[in-house]
């Protein structure tokens, strides 16, 4: 970035100065559902949120850091109805996420901590219990005296509930004496397959637990390798149940444990490569295991750390339950009593960007407990981020929505498969995968074999289990199919079957409609338009060393000139304050700068090439973006919740997962505006934007302005996203471009858009058939979709039906020629 000044800067502030100042205004209490004084910090790499429950009169919190067994600077805390914030002096921190109320003894058990019903603390120590705690569960022989403790490296204990000692049941994989484990994902504990343990749970005279990674070097790297187990306990010998990637295990009863233990179904959420993973057991027939669609993909990853203890949580009352699912960045309607017998209910509510470690209702309101900003961002570093470093220490709050937030975020487009180019066999039924709740769907199938197969596909109506014929498909081998008959059809789940042994591959594209505004919503009043060449910014780093602000090093641009304004500091108050720091201004121009050329901006479309060497092309959008990209004065990547980025690119936002997630393959778009953002960054559990017109703010709270006017910032959380403006854009893989004949394009993102228009046209004297190629996953599985002739000096012009939804698409030319391949999403 060039600093520059100017006459014309030194009159722009002096007017910015006074129009600031005739409107001063009082920040609120809280901004989106953030109390910016709630938030909590630690010393560690990682500041996440464990557990959050109400008891005795108050709303009970821990919070984590990455791989501490023995403890740490976390602390437990207590939330007052009125929020106030109150750290135990009982705090011996650690890794815990688990959380179990015991009734016969009116105790909250959460992290190493027993709570009675006043409000008295106990400790266990980590002397006498190590471990990363992970999960609570009711004893199999002596529930009313004694409770489980399960550990992430395996570590079991039952816990006397009156005297809190702790018996060690399986020894913590921490303290055993092994070689060191080269992953730095911790020891891994030989007792059962896999690592990074999850959730505890018990029932039908078993103790269920899960773990949701892997410790091996492919594991970082690769998002589709096996990974993961469901495992139960008999009392005496662990059981694999299924070797993929698990993370909640719970029952109707909840965080009480079930009230009728030996019938009470119990619930299990996972996921592989192809699709999020439900397992439910019933008390005689076993485990049965359902599929659902991923609206995110930046909870992947084989090693498993991108997931923060995905929940199934009744937010309703004890008399009349309520279950609400988070899994893969969606929120889920869940049924109390779901059973392989009984599997109707379940249905998607919308899309959040939020990472969530657990929620609970409190005060007729919900409250998530979230993971913001990590100090060490782990394995999150990308070409786009350039050499930015991460907030100077770790943080992240509570969120405090209305019971209907689930209901009112992103849509709930989604996609998942129940076969990935893998050998099936012949009329043996895939695995349910959900099939009602979307208004539109389509489905994909490939068949990878060397002669033609029929497909069937079957419908279980009422989630009762039983199956009806809907329609067969006979594809022929090598070939691909489009199953777009779904949407007329009704039922609970979908399952497929091939008349032959055979490679195949069965994908799934869920479709919600987007009914969002592509105008922004009010909040962002203030924010400067794309079009003004004047605007207030500045880079952003969230301070270190326990000073607990936002420091700013802030700019004006007049006329394309940029000038630094001076460095802020922003607290918990929002109270943007001039400081004398040239130290930490030193350091934000240094390590915060935007790194420049890191995507390239063509006449076609955007051109992003991955850490990987894969090419990926994203849609345009208002011309302007191109200049200030190119010149380096608008951030285009940045972490902003644990372990994924925002990328910002020609006016749209999109979700982007860690490479070790499959990164650009997965790529959501999440909101187009016409903002010229200068740099983005997480806060106190809020996200922070740059780029304010100070003289235009008047009523908006979420624009903090500074006393002289020279600095001002925009205040929300990430979820404010989805009302800036709905996904829009224009473009294609092919512009006037020389194309030769069998060569595909680069593949251009089609997801996540609603109205679709494609156009085709060349500059050859005869006629061209263009191949148009889906691959609706993202994992590679280009199918062949449609083929147009093309005529000479015709623009051929398709409205993509509603139905339409794939990942990704390209397009293959039968003749060397120029071509344009061109697509406007409106």
């Amino acid at each position: 970035m060039k600093i520059k000044s100017s006459v014309a800067v030194a009159a722009a502030l002096s007017v910015m100065s006074c129009t600031a100042q005739k409107d001063v205004k009082k920040i609120p209490d809280s901004i989106s559902g953030i109390y910016p004084r709630l938030a909590y910090y630690n010393n560690e790499g990682e500041c996440g949120t464990g557990a959050v429950v109400p008891w005795a009169d108050r709303l009970w919190v821990i919070t984590y850091g990455p791989h501490l067994p023995n403890g740490s600077s976390d602390k437990l805390y207590e939330v007052t109805s009125d929020y106030r914030q109150i750290v135990r002096d009982e705090s011996i921190g650690g890794t815990p996420a688990n959380r179990m109320i015991h009734k016969e003894s009116n105790q909250l058990f959460i992290g190493p901590y027993a709570i009675d019903k006043t409000g008295k603390v106990r400790v266990i120590p980590y002397a006498k219990m190590p471990g990363r705690h992970t999960g609570n569960a009711r004893h199999l022989t002596d529930p009313a005296n004694k409770i489980y403790y399960g550990t992430m490296e395996e570590g079991f204990y039952e816990v006397d509930v009156n005297t809190l000692e702790a018996k060690e049941l399986y020894q913590d994989g921490n303290n055993k004496k092994q070689k060191k484990n080269d992953t730095d994902a911790g020891p891994i504990n030989a007792l059962l397959p896999g690592v990074h343990g999850k959730g505890l749970y018990s029932g039908q005279g078993v103790m269920l637990f899960t773990n949701n990674g892997e410790g091996t070097q492919e594991a970082l790297k690769k998002f589709d390798v096996e990974a993961g187990v469901l495992a139960e306990w008999d009392g005496k010998d662990w059981k694999v149940v299924r070797r993929n990637q698990f993370v909640e295990v719970t029952g109707p009863g909840g965080i009480y444990g079930n009230a009728n233990p030996e019938t009470d179904p119990l619930w299990a959420t996972g996921w592989d490569h192809k699709s999020v993973l439900l397992g439910v057991r019933d008390a005689k027939n076993g485990w049965s295991f359902y599929r659902l669609p991923k609206a995110s993909h930046s909870y992947d990853g084989a090693h498993g750390w991108n997931t923060e203890w995905p929940r199934i949580r009744n937010v309703g009352t004890e008399s009349q339950p309520d279950y609400l699912m988070t899994m893969h960045g969606m929120f889920w309607d869940f049924p109390g009593m779901f059973a392989a017998c009984n599997s109707a209910g379940i249905r998607p509510r919308s899309a959040y960007l939020k990472v969530i470690g657990d929620f609970t209702r409190w005060n007729d309101q919900l409250v998530f407990g979230c993971d913001d900003s990590a100090q060490k961002e782990f394995l999150n570093k990308r070409k786009a981020k350039g050499n930015i470093e991460g907030p100077g220490q770790s943080n992240s709050n509570l969120w405090f929505t209305s019971l209907t937030k689930p209901d009112e975020l992103g849509p709930a487009t989604a996609e998942g498969a129940v076969w990935a180019k893998e050998s099936v066999k012949a009329n043996e039924a895939s695995e349910p995968f959900l099939f009602s709740g979307w208004a539109n769907r389509c489905g994909w199938l490939k068949n990878e074999g060397n002669q033609p197969v029929t497909f069937t596909f079957e419908i279980d109506e009422a989630g009762n289990n039983e199956w009806k014929t809907l329609k067969s498909v006979t594809v022929n081998a090598g070939k691909a199919a489009s199953v777009p008959f779904l949407s007329m059809e009704k039922g609970e789940w979908i399952r497929v079957k091939a008349d032959k042994n055979t490679m195949a591959t069965v994908s799934f594209n869920y479709t919600s409609p987007d009914t969002r505004s592509t105008s922004s919503g009010p909040i962002y009043k203030g924010l400067t338009t794309v079009d003004k060449t004047t605007t207030t910014g500045g880079l952003l780093y969230g301070l270190g060393d326990n000073r607990r602000a936002l420091g700013l090093l802030a700019n004006v641009t007049v006329n394309g000139k940029i000038s630094e304004t001076g460095y802020y500091e922003m607290g918990d108050k929002l109270e943007l304050v001039r400081k004398d720091d040239a130290k930490t201004a030193d350091l934000i121009r240094s390590k915060f700068a935007i790194p420049q050329q890191v995507i390239s901006i063509e006449e076609s479309s955007v051109l992003v090439v991955d850490d990987l060497g894969r090419r990926w092309r994203l849609p345009l959008g208002n011309e302007t973006y191109k200049k200030l990209t190119d010149q380096g004065v608008l951030r285009v990547c940045r972490e902003v919740a644990t372990e994924r980025d925002l990328f910002s690119c020609m006016g749209t936002f999109y979700e982007l997962p860690a490479e070790n997630a499959d990164g650009y393959a997965k790529i959501r778009p999440v909101s187009t505006h016409n903002y010229r953002i200068n740099d983005y960054a997480s806060y106190r559990g809020m996200l922070v934007l740059t780029g304010v017109t100070p003289e235009e703010v008047k009523e908006n709270p979420h624009i903090v302005v500074s006393d002289d006017g020279k600095a001002a910032v925009w205040v929300g959380v990430i979820d404010d996203l989805w009302t800036l403006g709905k996904p829009v854009g224009q473009g294609g893989p092919w512009k006037d471009t020389d194309v030769k004949a069998g060569v595909a394009s680069d593949p251009y993102l089609i997801a996540f858009y609603d109205k679709k228009e494609l156009a085709l046209s060349h500059q050859s004297n005869k006629n061209v058939m263009i191949t148009v190629e889906v691959d609706p996953t993202g994992n590679g599985d280009w199918m062949e979709c449609a083929s147009y002739t093309v005529k000479p000096g015709e623009k051929l012009v398709q409205q993509l039906p509603e139905s339409f939804q794939a990942r990704w698409i390209r397009f293959v030319s039968d003749t060397d020629t120029k071509a344009t391949a061109w697509l406007e999403y409106k």
